[in-house]
């Protein structure tokens, strides 16, 4: 039986956020879509939720925004990584690994 999709712990979306534009500008249907597909389902972001943490994390600088069109033909707004963005991204997975590796310890004894 599968299970729930999993809560974000907050501020967690920025960083998979980040992560998704590493390889490239993605609007923000593709975005939802890379997150679901790479977690296999496992984690669940409703569309009411991206928007605002894109629009949070371009005012932070960490990414740029570009009108363009979807493959559908469809006017759609492309984030890309800024070098602040890619700093901040390295960051955030240096502390969240550690993070991990801390509740793993604590969960284990």
């Amino acid at each position: 039986m599968k299970q729930d999709p999993m809560e974000l712990v907050q501020g967690t979306l920025d960083m998979l956020i980040l992560k998704a534009l590493i390889w490239g500008p993605k609007h923000g249907w593709d975005i939802l879509c890379w997150l679901r597909d790479t977690s296999e389902g496992e984690i669940a972001i409703e569309e009411g939720a991206i928007y605002p943490a894109l629009y949070r994390i371009e005012d932070r600088g960490y990414i740029q925004a570009n009108w363009g069109l979807s493959e559908n033909n469809r006017r759609a707004k492309y984030y890309r990584l800024t070098e602040k963005g890619r700093l901040e991204l390295t960051s955030r997975t240096t502390t969240w690994s550690r993070y991990v590796r801390v509740l793993a310890r604590i969960l284990a004894t």
